[in-house]
């Protein structure tokens, strides 16, 4: 079944469709957007960062969900490459409201919206903390902390992203596993003649 995607639909009307169809659909201004194809790259980077913090988060009431699990933001739904959840005040099973962490890994047919209108839908959630971006074609991160209004920080190949909204902290080498892009190669190659120039 497909939804509609040449009119505006109702959050009820959304629900209902996509719990049957086929393909993915966001619902931004009440109108169906179907959700791109990944990379491996994408995919990579996604399952390396939800695995990290699944890992390091796996004794507190915080959840790792990841893309197949919607976010409703108003009547706004998104499909998250991976949010961090530690508590909730909807009982809906097919979608959540209540993020700690929003992360999206970006691509060329999502970026500009995830860096600018979704950023700003988000951070409008009352219980994010953080919204953090990942770049798949290079090595590097970018997290919004609403600690700091919002201000953005950058992390970079050799670098430890932290997290303080939950207290932990990952290598960012770790979340670039195997990845393919320059960075990442340049980052292992320097490693490894760092490490012979040790040995020798």
């Amino acid at each position: 079944m497909a939804l509609p995607t040449q009119r505006r639909i109702s959050p009820e009307e959304y629900l209902q469709s996509e719990r049957v169809s086929n393909i993915k659909h966001q619902l931004i201004d009440g109108m169906p957007h179907q959700m791109p194809d990944v990379s491996s790259n994408h995919n990579l980077l996604t399952g390396n960062i939800a695995c990290e913090l699944k890992q390091q988060l796996k004794d507190t009431s915080c959840r790792t969900l990841v893309s197949d699990m919607k976010l409703r933001v108003a009547d706004d739904f998104f499909y998250p490459d991976v949010m961090v959840v530690c508590s909730e005040d909807n009982l809906d099973p097919y979608y959540k409201t209540a993020p700690t962490i929003i992360i999206e890994v970006l691509s060329k047919t999502t970026r500009k919206f995830d860096q600018t209108a979704k950023r700003l839908r988000c951070q409008n959630i009352p219980s994010l903390q953080e919204y953090v971006l990942i770049e798949q074609d290079k090595g590097e991160i970018q997290l919004f902390s609403l600690a700091h209004h919002w201000q953005s920080f950058y992390y970079y190949l050799g670098d430890r992203i932290s997290f303080a909204s939950l207290g932990i902290s990952i290598a960012v080498e770790d979340i670039y596993e195997r990845v393919d892009n320059e960075d990442v190669l340049s980052f292992l190659q320097q490693k490894q003649q760092d490490a012979s120039q040790s040995a020798s």
